[in-house]
This record gives C-alpha cells, structure tokens and sequence, in this order.
C-alpha cells in the first residue's frame, strides 16, 4: 500500500490581486512504501455543476479549498498505473487515473466523486445522494518531463465541468521532484506561423500495395479487452531538407513490428512498435450508449529525409470504427480515416472489437456504411441491365407480330 501525503503551498501573494475567481495553487504529493514520491501535482481547480432543488435546477460553483487531503488510497501502482486521490469537503473526491506506455504518460481518466448531502456547497438539494462523474483527458506529457499548463484547462464530464489553473502535474517521477524539462499544454503554444508558399502540389510517392492484414490481441487481468485484424497504411505529407514536400506511403509491416497495448475500464490500447515508427491506437467507451469508437490515434515516425528529424502527429477527438459493446465493427472496403492534414491512416479490412471479447472470437458483425455503399453498386448494375434484356425482348417480339401482319392465308 502506498504512502500519500499532501504538502499545500497556497500562493498567498495571489490573493492580493483583484477579480481573483479561483482557490490557491496546492502541492499534492503521493509517496511509495519507501518515502519516494512517484506523483506530485500543483494546481487549483473549479467545480461547476447543477443539482435539482424543490424550486427547480440550480447551478452551483465551488473552488477546491486549501483543506484538500491526498488519501491513502492514492498508488505509485504496481504496473503502468497510479493514480492520485484528493478528498475535501463532506464526502468529495477528485481522482486522476495516470497511465504510460515506452515514451509518455497521461491522465487517462478525471474522475469526481460529489455528496450533494453537503448543504453548505448544494443548500437545500432535493436528492441527498453521492454522484460519481469522469471523463478522458487531454493531460498527458513525455516521460521524464513535466505537465505544465498556465492556461485554463477545462474538462466536461455529463453533469460537471472541472476547470484547472496553472497546473503542473507529473507521474512515474525519478528523483522525488519536478523534472526540469517540461511538456507544455496545446492552450499555452504559440499560434502556427504561416508558412512560405510551397509548390502547389506535393510530389507523391509512388502508388504502395496494399499492407498485409494481421490479427492483434490485447489481454489484461480480465482476459481480452481488444481483438483486431486489419492491415494499416500510413499516409505522411511532410516538408523535406530541400524544402520541398512529399508524400509518402508506408505499410505496416506485421513481421518486423512489435504489438503491445493496455486494458482500461473505459479506455483500451494497441501500441505497434517497429524501429522507424510507433503508431498508437486509442479506444473510448460512450457507457451511455453502450458503444465502443476509436477516438485517438498518435504516431512518431523517423523520417531521415525530413527537415525536422522526425514526424509527430496525433488526434484525440476521432469517432471512427464505432459499434456496440460485445459486437464487431466490420468493413471490408478501405477506410481513409484523416488524422491531421499532414496523416492520413489507410485501414484495410478491419474488423475490431473493444472491451468486451469472449473467447477470443469476434461477436456478431456491424458492417460499416462503406461496404453498404458497395453492395449498392452491384444491385443497381444488375437492375439496369435486367432492364435493357426486358426492353430488347419487348422490341424483338413487336418487330416479329409486324412482320406477320404483312401476309395472309390463302
């Protein structure tokens, strides 16, 4: 069991300024059987969320005090997960789920738990129950560096909005303190800067055969949480040393790559590894809708004729290869799924399965709207010319009754 503590430093001097709308900056610390910290993070945070009074709804808006505690149910984890628990008030709890693979971490989950039985921060509430809220994040940082974020950072769960200030946050530390090297948040980089005409087109790479379709596994304490089989094309358009761009196409190649991955209860992984690239795909669980989607891809790719020393792209808002919990989604047909402008990853007969896998089979199929439009194209074919045979027929019976018309029994 870890060891967890927290060390708040408020910012007082902050307190100085006018129009401040949000609680002091806290230290929160989790601690190992050893004494080692393996977590700190430093922020303050802002709870918005509405409840149901006698007189209707009624938003509410809340800081996170200085009184917050980290619990002893924080963990350094055992494997690639820990997580950070800090309780405040009468019976709430604010928990990040962090999670890694071989070059970043990331907070995986943001999970809030609320006691609308506090009359101090829900005043005459009609319901006095515990609600739990969650989302995925965006929160994530290379390993060794820290998570810095001056900007506001707002995660929106269903009933509840967190919005977190100033923050550093980092896991899986090395030394018991901040790293030096920091990840900066996408809200605090500049705005891209224009860049100089290029030619009007890019020159494209010659046309690539279509990748070979392999099946992955991914299994975790409860057995297999992902099942896939598919053949995966990427497609990179990137600026070269002598400033002009290209596009190029790369099969992933099954026989030189390396498969791993991680099982989540609403989020599931596939990292494939080869020594030039690592694609990482990213499955989400809507719970409401009982249904799984893809909905991150990233990718790092050495690229030795690019002018940067390599190629970085990702995507955490995709809603692609969707279908419900226990089934499979099926397409036949190539899928161009467009990650950024400069991505594109081509799919080759997928059909994928996310969370809930029995017996290592795939569950019944949910064919993809491609392969709808494809059988169409055979039908309406087969219709036109069972219409020119029907046509030719009536035409050559016409002609026949014509053409006995003119003679006469003697």
């Amino acid at each position: 069991m870890a060891i967890s503590r927290g060390v708040r430093r408020p910012l007082l001097l902050l307190l100085l300024f006018a129009g401040l709308t949000y609680g002091a900056s806290a230290v929160f610390e989790v601690v190992d059987s050893n004494g080692t910290v393996c977590i700190m993070a430093n922020f303050s945070a802002t709870f918005l969320t509405s409840y149901e009074t006698e007189h209707g709804s009624k938003n509410t808006t809340f800081d996170l005090p200085h009184s917050a505690k980290v619990l002893n149910s924080s963990s350094c984890g055992g494997g690639n997960a820990s997580k950070l628990a800090i309780a405040f008030g009468d019976g709430h709890l604010l928990t990040l789920h962090f999670t890694r693979n071989t070059t970043r971490y990331r907070v995986e989950l943001l999970r809030f738990v609320y006691n609308l039985s506090d009359t101090q921060l829900f005043p005459n509430a009609s319901f006095k129950e515990i609600k739990t809220e969650e989302s995925m994040t965006d929160i994530l940082a290379d390993i060794d560096k820290k998570y810095h974020c001056v900007s506001a950072t707002q995660v929106h769960m269903k009933n509840v909005t967190v919005t977190l200030y100033d923050t550093t946050i980092q896991a899986y530390l090395s030394n018991s303190t901040f790293s030096k090297g920091e990840t900066r948040c996408k809200q605090d980089l500049p705005p891209p800067t224009l860049a100089p005409p290029t030619p009007p087109s890019p020159s494209p790479s010659p046309a690539s055969p279509s990748p070979s379709t392999h099946r992955y596994n991914v299994s975790g304490h409860n057995g297999t949480c992902l099942l896939a089989s598919m053949g995966l094309q990427l497609n990179i358009t990137y600026p070269r040393k002598d400033n002009t761009t290209v596009t190029r196409v790369v099969n992933i190649n099954p026989n030189v790559t390396t498969a791993s991955g991680s099982c989540g209860t609403s989020l599931v992984s596939l990292e494939l590894k080869s020594e030039e690239s690592l694609l990482v795909l990213r499955f989400g669980l809507n719970a409401s809708a009982n249904r799984f989607f893809l909905h991150e891809v990233q990718l790092n790719m050495t690229v030795p004729d690019a002018r940067g020393p390599s190629f970085s792209a990702a995507n955490s808002s995709l809603r692609a290869l969707q279908a419900t919990v226990g089934n499979s989604y099926k397409c036949s047909a190539e899928e161009r799924l467009h990650i950024t402008p400069a991505f594109v990853l081509n799919l080759f007969s997928v059909q994928v399965q996310a969370f809930k896998v029995e017996g290592d089979r795939f569950g019944s199929a949910e064919e993809c709207l491609l392969d709808g439009n494809n059988m169409l194209i055979p039908i309406a074919v087969g219709g036109a010319l069972a219409g020119l045979v029907l046509i030719v027929l009536i035409a050559y019976l016409i002609g026949r009754k014509r053409s006995h018309a003119g003679y006469q029994t003697i």
